[in-house]
């Protein structure tokens, strides 16, 4: 039996995945890391980009914005009798690329483009609720264009 590590990706609003993966591949503040089965315990914050989990070679590609990621072995006790590396991701905003529409790509470049005016016209009075929701917008559009012409695994 090949190891595996128990992924889990929560945002404030809900539960995004959860399931057995080979490797995690996550855009950290300090640079893109990969996690594979046996990682050392590991507390890092998320940049803004993709999430890429690998299952039996297929893909699973998450748009991420902000958070946390945290790795640690699970004793036999808690994982069913075999040491097993959890990886919990808390972040601020993910989404399966998939779930990202080309209407939703087109919403989201409007978007950005109406809080990119108002900035400029110092209509933004709340200037960090602006900043999350460009780069949140912006975000989108860049991982819905890398992942368009790639193969990946259809959200569940």
């Amino acid at each position: 039996m090949t190891k595996q590590l128990q992924l889990k990706i929560v945002t404030p609003e809900k539960l995004i995945l959860e399931e057995l993966v080979d490797s995690v591949t996550i855009p950290t503040t300090e640079g893109e890391i990969t996690i594979l089965p046996d990682h050392i315990p590991l507390i890092a914050s998320l940049a803004s980009g993709d999430i890429v989990a690998i299952i039996n070679g297929e893909y699973i590609p998450m748009a991420v914005v902000g958070g946390f990621v945290e790795t640690k072995k699970l004793a036999p006790a808690q994982s069913g009798g075999n040491v097993i590396t959890e990886v919990t991701i808390l972040a601020d905003f993910a989404e399966h690329i998939g779930n990202i529409t080309e209407e939703e790509i087109e919403k989201a470049k409007a978007r950005a483009e109406v809080l990119k005016k108002q900035a400029e016209n110092n209509e933004i009075i709340d200037f960090e609720h602006f900043e999350t929701e460009l780069e949140r917008s912006l975000n989108r559009v860049k991982i819905a264009d890398k992942w368009r012409t790639k193969k990946y695994r259809q959200s569940r």
